[in-house]
């Protein structure tokens, strides 16, 4: 018998994805996309809080893909992940693929001050305890946390999707691309701001960053604007919003340097507190023109507000998913995008 009889069940193009109770919307954007169903996996909680989870088709001998964001309730989410990874691992499946979307904790990536914790190094040995075979992320708060695995880490870029939205933005308001820039809210996200930038190409001039510094989590003071956005489209990108406080005082602090507007991209909203409140203020108030966030956090309507733009990523993961099933390269997919957007772009300015 020859491997591939040994395992009909890893034959080319097959998909499995399972979803937990965070990320079921975005599991099913994918799923439609990739033209399959998601297989069936059920969670219990016990009246004490207990989890129990089942996987109700078989795994077994199988590549399998487990999709699920940390985010709030960020401890229950991770320990219904870390249950499942269990069970699917006791059920005999042949590998098991772990999509984080939105990886908690990972603003916990070193010890800012004496006895602190590095949870994110935490999460990471917990998922692999568990079973995992390899963790996929989107775009995830610190790049080292890659360094934090002993098994495959892979962590996917939004950049092609927040760099679209922002071309369609700068299209659909009849904005001259000469007077828009790309703004990294500190110099630790310029790295992601640029990788934006190398697919917005001539449809945005240059890159700003503000300065400022966290006296501690969740807090920061704006000590200046570095960069030339007098009388400019300003969009910032960042990984994520959390409390909204120190992006509101970042766009603030653009629209005292003289910014016309102001645009905040993020990959992730999880909006904690009164964050939508501050929000909606804020685009009340004109300091914000609009927010847009991609669908890493499945966002609850009341948690929504006035002037949020919700983008999918599910057609970026489905590729990714896709080609890593079929042993294709991830990279071209990348590339594959990138092309696409530069044909939208010049075809915009053609007929411009």
């Amino acid at each position: 018998m020859n491997e591939q009889q040994a395992h009909p069940a890893n034959n080319e193009g097959e998909i499995n994805i399972f979803s937990l109770s965070a990320s079921k919307k975005l599991t099913d954007e994918v799923c439609k996309i990739l033209n399959i169903e998601p297989k069936r996996i059920d969670t219990i909680r016990f009246a004490d809080g207990e989890i129990l989870t089942q996987a109700l088709d078989s795994v077994r001998g199988k590549d399998v893909y487990l999709i699920q964001s940390t985010n709030s309730p960020v401890n229950d989410n991770l320990m219904e992940l870390l249950i499942a990874i269990d069970a699917l691992k006791r059920g005999s499946a042949q590998t098991i693929n772990v999509v984080l979307p939105y990886y908690g904790y990972a603003r916990q990536d070193r010890k800012a001050k004496g006895r602190q914790p590095i949870t994110a190094k935490l999460v990471a040995d917990l998922l692999t305890t568990a079973g995992a075979d390899r963790v996929i992320t989107i775009d995830i708060h610190s790049q080292q946390i890659m360094g934090f695995f002993n098994i495959p880490m892979d962590n996917f870029s939004a950049a092609q999707t927040l760099a679209r939205e922002i071309i369609d933005t700068i299209i659909d308001e009849h904005l001259d691309p000469k007077n828009c820039i790309l703004v990294s809210p500190d110099h630790g996200g310029l790295t992601r701001v640029h990788k934006v930038d190398s697919y917005t190409g001539s449809m945005t001039d240059g890159v700003a960053v503000i300065a400022k510094r966290r006296p501690e989590p969740n807090k920061a003071e704006v000590e200046f604007v570095l960069g030339d956005i007098k009388g400019k489209t300003c969009f910032i990108v960042d990984d994520m919003i959390d409390t909204g406080g120190t992006i509101i005082n970042g766009a603030k602090a653009l629209k005292e340097a003289g910014a016309k507007e102001v645009y905040i991209f993020a990959s992730h909203g999880v909006f904690s507190g009164q964050a939508p409140q501050k929000m909606e203020q804020a685009i009340k108030e004109g300091i914000i023109k609009q927010v847009v966030v991609t669908n890493t956090i499945d966002i609850p309507k009341d948690r929504q507000f006035k002037g949020l733009k919700v983008v999918s990523i599910a057609h970026m993961l489905a590729d990714m998913i896709k080609a890593s099933v079929n042993k294709h390269s991830l990279t071209q997919v990348y590339n594959d995008e990138q092309a696409e957007i530069f044909t939208h772009i010049n075809r915009y300015l053609k007929k411009d």
